[in-house]
């Protein structure tokens, strides 16, 4: 799942509509720092949630049945391809990689505003504790969770690029964010009853089915909501909605085959495709605008 990696291609897309011109070399450094920093820190997130999954049978529960759609070999430890002890000390390694990634991105930045560096460093510290430490996902915040993680690697970056924060990077950030928990609110839908099992508290699972249908669909109509408003309000030019048409489309299309049809696993797939549109989308958008203004 490469989803929340996309963060980069967002915020450096925001650069030109920032004015930013040609990023020198400290830019190139942080970013690159800041993408292995995400790939080790949402690593290690991953593994302590296997470990974690592995150990209370959720992930055997919401695997079991699914296992062809789902595939079973990202999930090593039913696979058997890793063993715990592995997947420890995989994770451990992962954390402390991503903290030293994270700390060379702050000392290589161009701009340091102390709400970036503290975004970044709260990142680090909660993005591993989803299933391990705090728990944060087995305390009612798993949804919120979700798309915080997006928010965090956006506009943390981007204030560390700039040195500041823009209306129209904050919208970017909240859309991005919106994407990873839109096609997690599916998986945890299918999930409910491992998730149930092992006092996972998501909104699917404390909902009933029609009140968690109309939680996905305002989730799904907050992001429709969020890019008409803020053409709307002039945070972004009057044609936005029209350049992110097909992200509502693709929405439309992931509620009507997920939670009409009740097929949730492609609608889980849908909604994957459907944050990679919105990625596709939020970098024409803004190479258009920065083009024209």
């Amino acid at each position: 799942m490469v989803d929340y990696y996309l963060s980069l291609i967002v915020v450096v897309s925001l650069l030109p509509a920032s004015g930013a011109g040609v990023l020198g070399a400290s830019s190139w450094a942080t970013l690159a720092a800041f993408l292995l920093g995400e790939l080790c820190l949402v690593g290690a997130a991953v593994a302590y949630d296997d470990i974690t999954g592995y150990r209370d049978g959720s992930d055997a529960a919401n695997y079991g049945t699914d296992a062809a759609v789902r595939r079973l070999a990202r999930k090593p430890l039913l696979a058997g391809t890793l063993t715990e002890a592995d997947a420890l000390r995989f994770a451990r390694a992962a954390l402390a990689a991503g903290a030293l990634c994270w700390t060379a991105a702050l000392a290589l930045a161009p701009h340091r505003p102390w709400w970036a560096v503290l975004g970044v460093a709260a990142a680090a510290l909660l993005v591993p504790q989803y299933s391990w430490g705090l728990r944060l996902g087995y305390h009612g915040l798993q949804e919120v969770f979700l798309a915080a993680v997006g928010w965090a690697f956006v506009l943390p970056l981007y204030g560390l690029l700039t040195g500041r924060a823009t209306a129209l990077a904050a919208v970017e950030a909240f859309l991005f964010g919106l994407g990873p928990l839109l096609f997690g609110v599916y998986s945890n839908t299918n999930d409910i009853a491992g998730d149930r099992a092992v006092g996972r508290p998501t909104a699917a699972c404390l909902l009933s089915r029609r009140g968690n249908t109309v939680f996905i669909g305002a989730l799904s109509a907050l992001e429709t909501a969020v890019i008409v408003a803020s053409a709307v309000l002039g945070i972004v030019p009057w044609w936005f909605p029209s350049a992110l048409l097909p992200v509502t489309a693709v929405r439309i299309a992931q509620f009507t085959v997920g939670m009409v049809r009740g097929d949730i696993l492609r609608g889980r797939l849908i909604g994957i495709r459907a944050h990679r549109i919105l990625v596709v989308a939020l970098v024409a958008a803004n190479a258009l605008y920065a083009a024209t203004t």
